[in-house]
């Protein structure tokens, strides 16, 4: 059974390598300092580090899908919404 039905393409590898990576980061951050210190959110939720990335990564998802469907193939643009509503996350959340 190979991967062939995935249609791997570089972008979608640089995809999940890059997902891969945020996993390990935070995973390191979290061993050397433990905790991060929860914040309380717009939400009136309190998050940690990995609830971050996680909401993050959703939201980033549901961007790009959105945009798929609504506008086409042309994925610069939500790659900018993405990043800034990545770092609005972590600033807010």
């Amino acid at each position: 059974m190979g991967l062939s039905w995935m249609a791997w393409t570089g972008p979608t590898a640089a995809f999940f390598i890059f997902i891969g990576l945020c996993f390990v980061a935070m995973s390191v951050w979290e061993y050397v300092s433990p905790g991060g210190g929860p914040r309380h959110g717009v939400l009136g939720l309190d998050t940690t580090r990995g609830d971050r990335l996680f909401i993050s990564l959703l939201g980033s998802a549901f961007i790009f899908l959105g945009w798929l469907a609504l506008v086409g193939p042309d994925l610069w643009v939500p790659l900018a919404i993405a990043v800034a509503y990545a770092g609005a996350v972590f600033r807010w959340v």
